[in-house]
């Protein structure tokens, strides 16, 4: 891979890093982690390291994304870094500004600014961030605001001001692609709407004449409206990813993630990542082991080959400008290997 993943043709390949935590390991040393990988990353030639937003989960020690994305930053040197996302419902959109315009002003050119829509995992997580149940509703007038106080349109001025447009970006399933296309910033788009179905798959996720379209970012293209934070539409497919050696070994190396994702859906919590070896299929219920399957098959393990043509499947399907490879390990060592064959992949759309 060539530096910043930048050779013409290719798509760009960045990490996103959920600061999941293994069982045993503090947070502490999960966040020193994450500042390490980002250094690795940055020395394999990936396009970005992005970090993210979760609070008071058992499981994942990253909630405060501008802070760890400013610690990163710190630690590199030339690969972007970015917020997958700032979460828009928990902060004022005038504090959100400020911490937008001080990585800007710390690290120019680096930042790419994801804003998502979450509230607090439960009620008693919403008190303490002083959210209201319905919090994610004003998230499209918020974004509002906050692309306004970035503009120089808040009521009250911005300090510092920015040195130059930071990239915003909407984080969606699809849904709030209109919203972007409104306001003329990025997207982020994940979960399943981004892996082709049967029909497009035959024709290697080709768009066009005689393949099916992805018809939510079709319109996204369609209706941008070009800004000054944006001229152009861009699109980001955020992908769960693990390579190893076999497809045996990859399927081990997503399983722990895989499995606590499902379980979180029934038991309400996230919990830190379980050694595969630990993981005992006899104590799921039907319906868990239900969503563990589906859980896996959305998740893009294998060998580079396997995991080469499916992600390439993924950008032709998608149209995407980059992608965002995403995956909590319980194996650090395993988890090393996969970025490293991740960095040996070559993606064309």
């Amino acid at each position: 891979m060539t530096d910043g993943n930048a050779a013409p043709g290719l798509v760009p390949l960045s990490l996103l890093d959920r600061a999941l935590t293994p069982a045993g390991v503090s947070d502490a040393a999960v966040l020193t982690g994450v500042v390490d990988r980002a250094r690795t990353a940055e020395d394999l030639g990936f396009h970005g390291f992005w970090v993210a937003e979760h609070h008071a989960v058992p499981g994942i020690a990253g909630s405060s994304p501008a802070l760890l994305a400013g610690a990163v930053a710190a630690a590199t040197r030339r690969i972007r870094v970015g917020t997958g996302g700032l979460m828009v419902p928990t902060h004022p959109p005038f504090i959100l500004a400020e911490q937008v315009s001080v990585l800007s002003a710390l690290h120019p050119g680096r930042l790419d600014v994801g804003l998502g829509a979450s509230t607090g995992f439960t009620a008693a997580v919403r008190r303490a961030l002083h959210q209201s149940d319905d919090a994610a509703a004003e998230y499209d007038d918020d974004v509002a605001a906050l692309v306004d106080a970035l503009g120089g349109r808040s009521p009250v001025t911005l300090r510092p001001q920015p040195a130059a447009p930071a990239p915003l970006l909407v984080l969606t399933g699809g849904s709030r692609l209109p919203l972007a296309a409104r306001l003329g910033l990025g997207a982020v788009v994940g979960g399943p709407s981004v892996h082709p179905p049967a029909g497009a798959a035959e024709g290697d996720g080709r768009r066009g004449p005689g393949h099916p379209e992805h018809t939510p970012l079709a319109r996204y293209r369609q209706d941008f409206r070009p800004s000054p934070l944006r001229e152009r539409p861009r699109v980001i497919a955020s992908v769960t990813v693990a390579v190893a050696p076999t497809p045996e070994a990859a399927q081990r190396l997503a399983l722990p993630e895989v499995w606590a994702t499902a379980l979180s859906r029934s038991t309400g919590s996230f919990d830190p990542l379980q050694p595969v070896d630990a993981l005992d299929p006899d104590r799921l219920t039907h319906q868990q082991a239900r969503r563990v399957r589906r859980q896996l098959e959305m998740t893009v393990h294998g060998t580079p080959e396997h995991v080469q043509e499916r992600l390439t499947a993924i950008a032709r399907w998608t149209g995407a400008d980059e992608l965002l490879l995403t995956g909590g390990v319980s194996d650090p060592e395993a988890g090393g290997l996969s970025d490293r064959l991740l960095a040996g992949l070559s993606i064309r759309r």
